[in-house]
């Protein structure tokens, strides 16, 4: 990759990074202020409680994958090895890049993965 586009996508990850850490900062607060007003309710409060709960841990466990696919692009730019296809190793286009700076597959391996029976 050239050292200007690596660069480039170097801070748009960082700013992503920064972006969902802040979330889920922000989403922790907003669990534990739940948690700490959790009184005396009725079923149906405890049953929107618990909805509300697991749609929180559900969002947190993908906001956490997340973080880990922007960390190891980062990890991938430093050792030299960012926009190379995982799977079959060719250079993964940097529109796609763009579009998902963490991308770890080329196209034509991200569409095979995703047809059924190909995995």
């Amino acid at each position: 990759m050239a050292d200007t586009f690596s660069h480039e996508m170097e801070q748009c990850l960082i700013s992503m990074r920064k972006e969902l850490l802040d979330k889920l900062t922000e989403d922790n607060v907003d669990f534990r202020d739940m948690v700490n007003s959790m009184g005396i309710k009725d079923s149906i409060d405890v049953a929107a409680d618990d909805i509300a709960f697991k749609k929180m841990e559900a969002i947190n466990k993908h906001e956490a994958s997340r973080l880990r696919a922007i960390e190891n692009a980062l990890a991938r730019i430093h050792n030299g090895r960012y926009g190379v296809c995982l799977k079959c190793g060719k250079k993964i286009p940097e529109e796609r890049l763009r579009a998902i700076p963490y991308s770890v597959l080329c196209f034509d391996c991200k569409n095979s993965e995703e047809l059924p029976g190909h995995r």
